[in-house]
C-alpha cells in the first residue's frame, strides 16, 4: 500500500511555489493541501493548514517565512524553507545533499531544512572541495561573477522583462548587488568554508532561465596548483554524485561561447575547469536556476525528508556536454 504524504506549500502563488506545484502535481504518493484563495490572508485558516501537513514548504519572502514558522505548533510538522531566512540559522539543516558526506542523511532526519540559494549552490559546490583538498586557501580572496536568467528575480522582474519583450524591446543585461551585500553571501561563506566573504557581483540576462557561476582563480591565488589538479579534485569529490558531473571539455556555442541555458531541464550542477597559459584557472558551475537552483532542489530535499528515492520526479542532467 502506497503511503500518501500530506504537503502544504505556503506561498503557492509565487514563482517557486507555482513551479513546485507543477513538479509535484502528478505524484501519487503526495497530496498537496490547498487553501481557498479567499482565505489566503485568513490567519486561522492558514495556521490550520500549517499544523496539519506532514511537511510544509515555505515559498515566501523572508519575514513571511519566519512568521509561518512561528505559527507551527504541531511538533510533528517538518519544514522546508525555500527563502533566505534560515539558511545560516541555528537548528536548521542546509539542504544541499552534495555538500559533504552524510549531508543527505542529515537532511533526511531533520525537522527544519533550508533550501539553498541558486547562486550559492553553484559557488559552494565549486569551491568547497578545493578548500577541503587544500588546493585553495580558506583565506584566499575569492571573486565570483554570475549570470542568471530573469526568472531568478521573481514575479516583478519576470513581468518587467516580459512586458518589454512584448513591446518588441530587448532589455539589456544588468549588474546588481553592487553594494557587495548580496543575500546569498552568508551561506556561500559558511558552507563554502571561506574565511572571508567573497566579492560577488551577479548579472541578470535577457533570457528566462539558466545560470553560470564563474570563479576566476589567478595563479598567485593558486600558488602552483594547476587547472588539471582542480579538475581532478572536483571529479574525485563528485565521482559518486550523479547530480554533479564534472566536465573536462564542455561544448561551446560556435566554439567560443558557454551557453548559460545549457543545463536547463536537467537536475544537477555541471562543473567545469578552464586553464590559462599563465597558470590561471576558471572554475564554472552551470545550473538551471529554477531547477537545482530552486524548485528541483526543493523536490530533492522533500524526497529525502519523506524517505523517497532522492531523484524521484526529477530528470537527470541532459547529456549535452561530454568529457574529452
Amino acid at each position: 500500500m502506497t503511503v500518501v504524504h500530506q504537503i502544504f506549500i505556503d506561498g503557492q502563488a509565487g514563482t517557486t511555489g507555482l513551479d513546485l506545484q507543477a513538479r509535484l502535481a502528478h505524484r501519487e504518493d503526495l497530496t498537496l493541501l490547498t487553501i481557498d484563495p479567499a482565505q489566503r490572508k485568513d490567519p486561522a485558516a492558514r495556521k490550520a493548514l500549517l499544523n496539519s501537513a506532514e511537511v510544509v514548504v515555505l515559498c515566501l519572502p523572508d519575514d513571511a517565512a519566519r512568521e509561518s514558522v512561528a505559527l507551527i505548533e504541531n511538533p510533528a510538522v517538518r519544514i522546508l524553507d525555500a527563502s533566505t531566512a534560515h539558511r545560516t540559522a541555528k537548528g536548521w539543516t542546509y539542504g544541499l545533499p552534495e555538500l559533504q558526506a552524510g549531508q543527505d542523511a542529515a537532511i533526511a532526519g531533520a525537522r527544519y531544512v533550508s533550501n539553498p540559494g541558486c547562486y550559492a549552490t553553484g559557488a559552494i559546490l565549486a569551491l568547497r572541495p578545493l578548500i577541503d583538498a587544500g588546493l585553495l586557501a580558506a583565506e584566499a580572496p575569492i571573486a565570483i561573477h554570475a549570470l542568471s536568467g530573469y526568472s531568478g528575480g521573481g514575479r516583478t522582474m519576470i513581468e518587467e522583462f516580459e512586458a518589454a519583450l512584448a513591446r518588441g524591446t530587448v532589455p539589456t543585461p544588468k549588474s546588481y548587488g553592487l553594494g557587495l551585500d548580496h543575500k546569498h553571501l552568508p551561506e556561500i561563506q559558511r558552507y563554502g568554508a571561506l574565511a572571508r566573504l567573497p566579492l560577488f557581483v551577479p548579472m541578470v540576462g535577457t533570457y528566462y532561465q539558466g545560470m553560470l557561476v564563474q570563479i576566476p582563480l589567478p595563479a598567485p591565488v593558486l600558488k602552483g596548483v594547476d587547472a588539471d589538479a582542480l579538475h581532478a579534485a572536483l571529479a574525485d569529490r563528485y565521482a559518486a554524485t550523479p547530480a554533479v558531473p564534472v566536465r573536462r571539455a564542455p561544448a561551446l556555442l560556435d566554439g567560443r561561447f558557454l551557453d548559460p541555458e545549457g543545463s536547463n531541464g536537467g537536475h544537477g550542477v555541471e562543473l567545469m575547469v578552464f586553464g590559462g597559459p599563465q597558470g590561471d584557472a576558471l572554475v564554472v558551475a552551470r545550473l538551471d536556476n529554477l531547477g537545482k537552483g530552486a524548485g528541483g532542489a526543493a523536490v530533492q530535499n522533500l524526497n529525502l525528508m519523506l524517505g523517497c528515492e532522492p531523484f524521484r520526479g526529477l530528470s537527470p542532467l541532459n547529456e549535452i556536454t561530454h568529457d574529452a
